[in-house]
Formats: C-alpha cells, structure tokens, sequence
C-alpha cells in the first residue's frame, strides 16, 4: 500500500463516496442536534438575504440590472459560505442525502425525517432574523432605501405563478447542490470558498428562487409592510396598500411551496441522482466478459 500523502482534489467518483458518507451521518444525526445546526443555517442564509438587499439598496437607480444583481449574488455567497465552514444544516443542500438513501444505506424514514428537522429549524433561524432585523430599525437606512429595496423583492416573489416558482427552484438548487457537489472535493477552506462563489453568484444573479432564502426575504417584507412607521413610508413615498398581493397566504402557497418543490427536484433529483446513477450505481459483470 502507498503511502504517499495526496494534497490535489478529489475527483468526481471519490466525491461521491465523499457525499455518500456525509449523507449516512447527516441522516443518523440525532434530531436536537439536528435540528440546532438548521437554527443555525437559516440564520446564516439570512445574514446572506440581509448583505444583499443592503447592497443593492438604490442601485437599480444607478448600475444595470445585470450588475446590480451580480452583486447581490457575490454578497449572498455569505450564507452558504457560513453553512459549509461554520458547520450548519441547510435543506436545500441536504437534499444530496438522496445519494444514500439510493445506495440504500439511509432509509426513507431517515431521509425524510432530516428534511423535516431541517426545513423547521431552517424557518426557524430565518424567522427569528426578520424579528431581530426589524427591531433594528435597519430597514430605515438609506433614507428608507434597504427597506424599499426588500419590500420590492417580497413581492415580486409571491406574484410568481406556481409553475414558474417550481421552474425557478428547480435550477436554483441545482445550482446550489452543484455548489455543495464541489465542496466535496475540497481538500482546504480556500477550496471550499471557491467552489461556492461561482454556482451561488449565479442563482442569485438569474433571479432563481432559493426556499430557505424566501425564509427572510418575504416575511421582512411583510414585517416591513405591517409594522414599519409613517416616517417609513414617507421616506421612500409610498404607501403599504402598495403592497396588497404580499400576504402570509401567498408567502407560504404561491412562493414556499412550489419554490420547495422545485428546489427538491432541482437538487435531489437533477444533482443527486444523477451523480449516483452516474458513480454508485451497483455494476453487474457477466463471468468472462472481461478480459
């Protein structure tokens, strides 16, 4: 047996038992902790969410809509950057557990019970953000911009129709599961980083639809639309009746839910599956076919 000590990457096959052993240990993760690592995510990729929207704040007014989105797509890599090193639970990358639910080392009850804990405590961690960001006040910044500009990005989310939400999560967490795939090569920090920033810049930058994202980006705008002062609307000159199609209802049945669907199909399926079918697939050869 060599001995010798390998620093390059790992290729695509190695990457698949790499992904397939993660897989095994997420699913047996017991559900506290579990379930405390997808606080910890949808904080993280609403820490994404919020570096983004401040970014951009007013600089449709200014910079193409190319540019103004490729930032927001390069500041949101945040939130997965912070979900990979930092260590958390996201459910849009957990969706790759299908790789060993298929070589049957994790069962179906496993696989769905992770998805479960994951997207609560996911909802959970974005949730408890939009609390706290709005107590900040952070919405008023830029004369009103920050909020202006995430009151604008709720609603153009839930007046998505449902088949377009599915279409646009489905490559979103393509993307993202393409990211998470990559990862699994890494040999170092720096490596992860890299893998990361490109895939995750696109989604954002092509206005696809993440779930865990949609966490905080609509129910601020809807925190914003409720509760935000006079002063507020004053700021930015406009009124809440402006905002009459963002609702809890549209959120969770025109945005979440189809964006979910899509988001699964998108990574379990388009990514997951595929690389399995590709790599860890069970081979059958015939006695004597070889030579």
């Amino acid at each position: 047996m060599s001995n010798e000590i390998r620093i390059d990457a790992l290729m695509p096959p190695e990457m698949a038992v790499r992904a397939e052993e993660i897989g095994v240990r997420k699913a047996n993760l017991d559900a506290l902790t579990t379930f405390v690592l997808a606080v910890l995510a949808g904080a993280f990729i609403s820490l994404g969410a919020i570096f983004a929207t401040t970014v951009t704040a007013g600089a449709a007014e200014v910079l193409p809509w190319g540019v103004t989105r490729l930032l927001a797509g390069l500041v949101f890599c945040l939130g997965l950057i912070l979900v990979v090193v930092a260590g958390a639970e996201l459910f849009t990358g957990n969706n790759l557990i299908v790789m060993a639910w298929a070589s049957r080392k994790v069962s179906i009850t496993r696989l769905l019970r992770n998805w479960g804990v994951v997207f609560v405590g996911n909802f959970a961690g974005a949730l408890a953000t939009v609390v706290i960001m709005h107590i900040s006040g952070q919405h008023n910044f830029g004369a009103g911009a920050v909020g202006a500009a995430a009151l604008a990005t709720a609603k153009a989310k839930v007046e998505l129709g449902f088949i377009e939400a599915i279409a646009l999560g489905i490559f979103c967490n393509a993307l993202v599961c393409l990211a998470v795939w990559m990862t699994y090569s890494a040999r170092t920090t720096t490596d992860r980083i890299l893998a990361i920033l490109f895939p995750i810049t696109a989604f954002v930058a092509a206005g696809f639809e993440h779930s865990v994202a949609n966490m905080y980006f609509i129910p601020i705008g809807l925190l914003i639309r409720d509760l935000a002062t006079p002063e507020f609307w004053t700021m930015i000159g406009q009124a809440s009746a402006d905002y009459d199609s963002l609702t809890w209802g549209a959120f969770l049945l025109r945005n979440l839910l189809p964006v979910t669907l899509g988001n699964i199909i998108g990574g379990g399926l388009m990514v997951g599956v595929v690389y399995w079918f590709i790599y860890l697939r069970p081979r059958h050869t015939a006695a004597g076919s070889e030579n």
